[in-house]
């Protein structure tokens, strides 16, 4: 199904024309999880989103779908229960963008140390058994040899060995936009670059649309809706500051999260990686390969700049950096080796405390004896000696053990939030990428009771996203049958995996746009061709950062494209040669943001 500038402007024209059940402002996963529900279950539906789709938090997460082993640092095993299950069902929905990959654990002798061996192992098992794991992936332990074995370069002092535990890498970006095809294929009206101005009532002073604005043309125009949900992020309390009759008090308190990439030869790590700071200060730490790439992050700070441009600043490498070479005394790695880098905001809401993004304890710690007894009697109900309930009240009588204080920014709860205000603006807030379907499912039932319960909603735990209609028991045999496809129209067997990874059972649609683009292999023409047909790429930043990853992970070959790219894009929007310039500036500018091109400049000035 086209969807593209023409539908775009389209869409334009006959949202104002009508009256929609739902409107959803903003474009993140929350939003599209929102949209292909409601689309799919009948409602009249409406997305607009002010940047890109994706362009804020949901592009810029550490992009894995976690089964969540870090809040069982803390034992919050409610959290661990939910996130493994959800986890389950977004890889049953998307199968070909969550992909497994074995997490390693290693374990250090330290101040502040998240798991000894013993503690790590029963975590490992409850977790396991939490998300049903069992054969190939299921958890084991090794010793310090056998971690050493595995990735040499790790720091060997303190280290007493690790643990291996199931998690799942993911594509964030492709996420949220496989969700929005599929809404939009269901009949929404889905439009990225458009900004709600102003929240509008009707005549009772109950919620009843926006005015909003095209950022492209200047254009405003109204959005008539009988509920409109507030989906936008980090900017939900901006959102609500739109809506003049909104008696809720403001609710967010974002945290800035950093990420670093490597070339792999620099950092060789055979598997994602996950390990405390050693610093004492309750963060943890993954090393992760992508692509022909290693990256690194994350770090959880306060942040009260500019929601739409957070930066990676020189503490922030110099943060990432002290960590990564005290675990790889031998990289050496400087800032000059950085190739890519990319900060995000977590939308975290202030009101709840409590379980560590990253998995940090900050100042919030358990006693030895609060910890030990947690542990030991977990283990007990893994071995059946003991009752959930035994595991729930030794928790419970550790959490009110804890020292109160200020919380720190990394342990804000990831929780999510769904509020309605006194005018009817429903806010969905907060989250992980993980819950972003459950989060959605219980905004539907909420919007579905405003609209006297006219719709019968889908089961949204088997309704595959667009590209999701392959086997999800048996992925790896289904990507390579639709990459023999691409290597029927000539491209070599790694060309035509990477294509049949990104876009799943939507290849057979991608190889149709075989229109070759000059200067671009065609791999990269196929992949064009799409984005601008059927994924509704606008700029070359949306094309080179959240339709794909060359600017993160694939950078050695993103300077000969960007000339064909810019070309391609504005014979196909008939750009003024005005128009080209700003978007080839755009594109250099933020391509020297990642590279942090900045900070290179200014060190060697030093």
């Amino acid at each position: 199904m086209v969807f593209s500038y023409k539908t775009r402007n389209e869409e334009i024209q006959k949202v104002q024309d009508e009256e929609l059940d739902l409107l959803v402002i903003g474009g993140g996963i929350s939003g599209a999880g929102v949209a292909v529900q409601a689309a799919a279950s009948g409602m009249k539906t409406a997305l607009v989103e002010m940047q890109d789709f994706a362009e804020g938090t949901s592009s810029r997460s550490t992009k894995l779908v976690h089964g969540g082993i870090r809040y069982l640092k803390t034992f919050d095993v409610e959290v661990v229960n939910d996130t493994v299950k959800e986890r389950a069902n977004v890889q049953h929905i998307a199968p070909h963008i969550p992909k497994p990959d074995p997490m390693l654990l290693p374990i250090y002798d330290e101040a502040g140390a998240t798991f000894n061996m013993f503690s790590a192992k029963v975590a490992m098992d409850l977790y396991d058994r939490l998300a049903g794991v069992t054969g190939k992936f299921a958890n084991y332990t090794l010793n310090k040899s056998e971690v050493l074995e595995r990735q040499p370069q790790l720091e060997k002092e303190g280290l007493q060995g690790g643990g291996v535990y199931l998690d799942f890498r993911n594509n964030d970006s492709r996420l949220v936009i496989e969700n929005i095809k599929k809404a939009h294929e269901d009949g929404a009206r889905v439009l990225n670059k458009v900004k709600v101005v102003k929240i509008t009532h009707d005549q009772q002073g109950m919620v009843n649309g926006a005015d909003v604005q095209d950022v492209i043309s200047g254009r405003n125009f109204h959005i008539n809706a009988k509920v409109v949900i507030n989906t936008s992020g980090p900017w939900t309390d901006e959102v609500r500051d739109l809506d003049k009759k909104d008696d809720l008090s403001d609710q967010m308190r974002p945290t800035k999260g950093v990420h670093l990439v490597v070339d792999k030869e620099k950092l060789n790590v055979p598997q994602p990686t996950y390990f405390d700071t050693g610093e004492n200060d309750g963060r943890m730490i993954f090393v992760v390969p992508r692509e022909d790439k290693t990256y690194f992050g994350t770090t959880d700070t306060d942040y009260h700049g500019d929601l739409k441009h957070p930066k990676v600043t020189q503490e922030d490498v110099d943060y990432l950096l002290r960590i990564v070479n005290r675990r790889y005394p031998d990289a050496k790695i400087g800032l000059d080796d950085i190739e890519a880098s990319w900060a995000g905001l977590r939308p975290l809401i202030t009101a709840n405390g409590g379980s560590d993004y990253n998995g940090g304890g900050g100042s919030e710690k358990l006693s030895d004896e609060s910890f030990n007894k947690v542990v030991n009697t977990t283990k007990e109900y893994l071995e059946d000696d003991a009752k959930r309930d035994d595991v729930e009240k030794a928790i419970q009588e550790a959490d009110s053990a804890q020292d109160s204080g200020e919380v720190d920014p990394s342990q804000i709860s990831r929780g999510s939030s769904l509020e309605e205000a006194s005018d009817g603006l429903v806010t969905l807030s907060g989250g992980k990428i993980t819950d972003y379907r459950l989060m959605a499912e219980g905004a539907l039932k909420k919007i579905n009771e405003k609209l006297d319960s006219q719709f019968d909603l889908i089961d949204s735990k088997e309704y595959p996203v667009s590209g999701g209609d392959i086997d999800p028991d048996n992925v790896d045999e289904e990507i390579k049958k639709l990459a023999k496809q691409a290597q029927d129209k000539g491209l070599n067997e790694k060309d035509a995996l990477y294509l049949a990874n990104l876009y799943g059972s939507n290849l057979p649609t991608v190889l149709t746009y075989d229109e070759p683009i000059k200067g671009l292999s065609q791999r990269d023409s196929f992949s064009l061709n799409y984005a601008l047909n059927e994924e509704l790429v606008l700029t070359p930043v949306d094309y080179f950062l959240r339709r794909t990853n060359f600017i993160l992970f694939i950078r050695d070959e993103l300077d000969a494209l960007e000339q064909p790219v810019l070309d391609k894009m504005a014979e196909f929007y008939q750009w003024s040669d005005e128009e080209k310039a700003n978007y080839q500036k755009e594109l250099a500018e933020v391509v020297a943001e990642s590279d942090l091109k900045e900070l290179k400049e200014d060190e060697y000035r030093e």
